[in-house]
């Protein structure tokens, strides 16, 4: 217990900057529609805060370098303080686009001074009982951001000067705690290529992963309007698949640990592209659109973390936090893309293109699934499956430990 109130501090802020990020990307989407903005320029909202994310996660690390990691928490909340705040003052899309890139820099940035603070402070033996903590509050954070978009009111000073004070108050733990401020870590280098060079497949999957998870949260709210949902129902809606998502964890974890991790990812996109048809083809009623946000994240949460187990088997134990950034890397480059696809693809052909989209995503993954079981081979000794956040470039360094200590080559 005093382990865990030596970080609360740390959790504190990511609950309050969970809550005020969280809430921006179905806040934007709601109140792009009640602005008569198009579905492109929605789906650019949510395309923009992963550039900013991207952006985030390669300066941070050097901006604590430069300041500190106080200082530097401060800079990227205060620039996702000011997007929040510059939403009503100027009411146009591309001017929205460049504060949700502020946004995104703010989410990488601080989840990048948290993780480093908890790097440096953790040993080896606290790291599991810390980490477990530390992705419930993020998870809770997340479910409690979608159901505060239930009373903030679409395009309102109001609702976004809400979420920019829960943003401030982010300030308040980090910044006044009395713990000594640490050294700064030694950053992973960002080697795209190793994960490739590890496994193709599990590089295919993240982009896959981002395909899913990035479309859904940003372009959720415009699919939950299209097919009649109210805003509280859109709130619910949205935590039912982050809820779903989370209780897919354990079992996705065990078949993962004890059978073939190619296999593995294969079923999951079978289920993945099933749940995709069910969506797309029956929006009717307001109880079958939640099941299917159940169903649909249980099937599509799990890929990023299975297919990071599945790279790190054949890693060795000092590429591990330099594989996660990597990974973590190829998940961004999707999670740019796929929100602006997706609003495109629903102006064109409706809402079930979302879904139709993130299934051909699947089918892809699957068919390259197949195709690496004919050329790779399977490591009998593996590492653990461990619930990897895609939060900033250093959680790979404070999961390392986490993992078993294998040598290997794709």
């Amino acid at each position: 217990m005093r382990l865990l109130l030596t970080f609360a501090p740390l959790f504190l802020s990511v609950l309050l900057l969970q809550l005020s990020t969280g809430g921006v990307g179905p806040l934007d989407a709601l109140s792009g529609i009640a602005l008569d903005f198009t579905v492109g320029q929605i789906g650019l909202l949510g395309s923009a805060h992963f550039v900013g994310f991207f952006i985030g996660c390669w300066w941070a690390p050097r901006l604590m370098g430069a300041v500190g990691h106080s200082r530097a928490f401060a800079a990227f909340t205060a620039a996702g303080a000011i997007g929040l705040i510059a939403h009503m003052t100027i009411v146009d899309p591309y001017a929205w686009a460049m504060m949700r890139v502020a946004s995104g820099l703010c989410v990488a940035g601080c989840y990048t001074v948290i993780e480093g603070w908890m790097m440096a402070r953790l040993e080896n033996a606290e790291r599991g009982r810390v980490m477990g903590s530390y992705r419930i509050i993020d998870m809770g954070g997340s479910l409690l951001a979608q159901t505060m978009i239930s009373f903030l009111a679409p395009a309102d000073y109001v609702s976004y000067n809400v979420l920019a004070i829960l943003c401030c108050a982010a300030l308040f733990p980090l910044t006044l705690t009395r713990a000594e401020q640490p050294a700064m870590p030694a950053q992973p280098r960002l080697r795209p290529g190793l994960a490739w060079a590890r496994s193709p497949l599990a590089v295919a999957a993240v982009i896959v992963s981002a395909l899913s998870a990035a479309t859904f949260r940003m372009i959720g709210p415009l699919y939950g309007k299209e097919v009649g949902l109210g805003t509280d129902q859109i709130a619910l809606f949205l935590s039912i698949y982050i809820l779903g998502g989370a209780l897919a964890q354990y079992p996705a974890g065990w078949l993962a640990d004890k059978f073939d991790r190619r296999r593995v990812l294969i079923w999951i996109s079978v289920g993945a592209m099933l749940s995709c048809l069910l969506a797309a083809t029956t929006s009717d009623g307001v109880t079958m659109v939640m099941l299917n946000a159940a169903l649909f994240g249980f099937t599509t949460f799990p890929v990023y973390s299975v297919a990071a187990a599945h790279a790190h088997d054949f890693a060795s134990h000092e590429e591990r936090a330099e594989l996660s950034a990597a990974l973590l890397f190829f998940y961004a480059l999707g999670a740019i893309a796929a929100p602006w696809t997706a609003s495109q693809l629903i102006a064109a052909f409706g809402p079930g293109a979302l879904f139709a989209m993130v299934a051909v995503g699947h089918l892809a993954l699957l068919g390259f699934g197949l195709l690496r079981m004919r050329v790779g081979r399977v490591r009998t000794a593996r590492t653990r499956y461990v619930w990897a956040p895609r939060t900033s470039f250093i959680i790979g360094r404070l999961l390392r430990r986490a993992r078993e200590r294998e040598d290997g080559t794709a």
